[in-house]
């Protein structure tokens, strides 16, 4: 086992260790029990008065939503705002412009729904003040939104019958003042120790090892870092994200990053066994999980490692596929981080996605395709939760039993609602593809700002991979891209923009509103005859429906692009 290897384990180990007493610290936040963040109660009391938010009112899972709606639309407003006249505002030593109308509504939508897919560079298309008080800002928020959803659906589950299910503005500001800004604060302080630019600086000048003079952007640079790891956001101070030396400096902060981006969709799955008291169901689920990440993991890190085969039929020692790649991480580093990276939502990178092999891109692909393994904060899990629901009708039915999850019947409603929600990521995914593909062959040369002629660096197969991994990122709010696309035009910004949306608050609100239905209905103690749902069987059929739910959805565009690249590589 090489030492490359040995950082990979070595920091899967140490998250898995700490994610375990972070879950449990995060259940007992949310369950308003004793910890050691109580000192911050008579901060959360004054949030609250300044709100005008009663945090003893409980809503039921409607208001919930409303809530959740209501907030996001009052950021998008600010957020537009700022972002169309930034280059007017202070904190922009380097004199960069305002976002066109049709930049600043992708970049705000992107970064609204946790997605931070960026079709602007940041050294040149945001100001100091905007990537803090907009992207980083955002960063912040809609985290803390995706963990207050899910811990809807803990308390649902977690007592007997009821419509009571907390109060979301108290879970929102409990995720910000107890988990989000106290663990960022860690991550940036380390970061900023170790060369992360966090000043607010301009520009400055370097000589490189070539004798070449270059401007280097500056800024605080590490504060927006730690909250795009930790809130499964991924959105980059600089162009290059985490490629970037001063974004990325060493291998310490190169597993730092990897460390933060996968501790809490993993603590959180923890949280949900502590809190609705189910140890055993939240270690099949990880155990699920896992399972998935290792099945493109895999793939992934063996075809980076061998490389493309023309290269290795030149009998070079190592062929590895380095293109791409930071030689100071390694390719190893690089590929965990590839399938960490989309199988969590996150989208940040350390190497560049459309040089990966034709193989591993199929791997990242279908990592964002089932967007349930582990998952972005706190969607990850209700992403799960509608294959769960699916599971458990599909076993109910095959075994004589009547679907039931937790005491609950399993009926039409939920039924209706978890099906649309599977069906509607790979609808918007192939209906965007579709649609980008049958503009570019029939108005290539239509007179936009772009012509569709000029959208794609590479011709085939590559590049229908790159329009099919746009929208694929843009549906599970990962934000990561095969760079190769020309998307800063009025078509990609518009069309990823409201592929965006559907990917964003469908799923939220579909999971959410099946926990609350579930919750109202009278409890059924489980008896002989209930359904097991913390066994491993149950657990391997769950991941049979995410895995065959994908295949049939995604194997003919998967056929077209990275599958058609890879058997015709030689």
């Amino acid at each position: 086992m090489n030492t490359e290897m040995i950082g990979i384990i070595a920091t899967f180990l140490i998250t898995l260790i700490l994610a375990f007493p972070l879950g449990k610290y995060i259940a007992k936040v949310f369950k308003g029990e004793r910890t050691v963040t109580d000192f911050l109660l008579p901060f959360e009391r004054l949030i609250y008065r300044f709100c005008g938010i009663d945090p003893n009112k409980e809503m039921n899972w409607k208001q919930h939503i409303i809530a959740l709606l209501s907030i996001n639309m009052i950021w998008f407003v600010y957020a537009l705002f700022v972002l169309l006249f930034q280059g007017n505002l202070p904190l922009n030593p380097d004199g960069n412009p305002n976002m066109t109308p049709d930049l600043a509504f992708n970049t705000d939508i992107s970064f609204l729904v946790n997605c931070n897919l960026q079709h602007y560079s940041g050294e040149t298309g945001a100001t100091y003040l905007s990537q803090m008080i907009v992207i980083t800002f955002l960063q912040f928020v809609t985290a803390a939104t995706g963990i207050a959803a899910v811990v809807v659906l803990f308390r649902a589950f977690a007592g007997k019958t009821t419509e009571k299910l907390g109060n979301f503005f108290v879970y929102f500001t409990q995720t910000l003042t107890r988990i989000l800004i106290p663990l960022a604060i860690v991550i940036a302080t380390l970061l900023a120790f170790n060369g992360t630019p966090n000043s607010f600086a301009g520009k400055d000048s370097l000589v490189t090892v070539q004798g070449d003079s270059v401007q280097v952007s500056r800024g605080p640079a590490a504060a927006m870092i730690a909250i795009k790891h930790l809130g499964t956001n991924g959105g980059g101070w600089y162009g290059a994200n985490s490629c970037h030396p001063l974004e990325n400096p060493n291998y310490f902060t190169n597993m730092l990053e990897m460390f933060a981006q996968v501790v809490l969709p993993i603590a959180l799955v923890f949280a949900m066994g502590f809190f609705i008291q189910r140890r055993k169901l939240a270690y099949v689920i990880f155990g699920v999980m896992t399972l998935g990440m290792l099945t493109f993991m895999i793939p992934n890190i063996i075809s980076e490692t061998a490389g493309n085969p023309a290269i290795a039929n030149m009998h070079i020692a190592d062929a590895a596929a380095m293109e791409g790649k930071e030689v100071r991480l390694g390719v190893t580093a690089s590929a965990y981080w590839q399938v960490v990276t989309t199988i969590i939502s996150t989208g940040s990178i350390n190497s560049m996605h459309d040089s990966a092999m034709p193989m591993s891109g199929a791997m990242m692909l279908l990592g964002m395709m089932t967007n349930c393994f582990y998952g972005g904060v706190g969607v990850g899990i209700l992403n799960y939760f509608v294959f769960l629901i699916i599971a458990v009708f599909i076993s109910g039915l095959m075994v004589g039993r009547t679907p039931e999850f937790m005491g609950r019947k399993i009926e039409a409603r939920e039924m209706k609602i978890a099906s649309l929600i599977a069906l509607l990521h790979p609808f918007i995914i192939l209906a965007g593809t579709a649609l980008s593909s049958y503009i570019l062959v029939h108005f290539p040369d239509a007179g936009w700002a772009v012509k569709p002629s000029a959208w794609l660096n590479n011709p085939g197969s590559h590049g229908f991979s790159e329009m099919l991994y746009e929208y694929t990122s843009s549906a599970a709010n990962n934000g990561s891209g095969f760079e190769g696309l020309s998307d800063n035009n009025i078509f990609w910004n518009v069309s990823t923009g409201f592929v965006l949306i559907l990917g964003r608050y469908l799923p939220i609100i579909g999971p959410v509103a099946i926990a609350g239905l579930q919750a109202s209905k009278k409890y059924i103690p489980e008896a002989g005859g209930t359904l097991k749902t913390d066994t491993a069987t149950f657990g391997i059929m769950t991941y049979a429906v995410i895995m065959i739910v994908a295949a049939l959805a995604f194997f003919p565009a998967l056929t077209l692009g990275p599958l058609a690249e890879f058997f015709n590589l030689k």
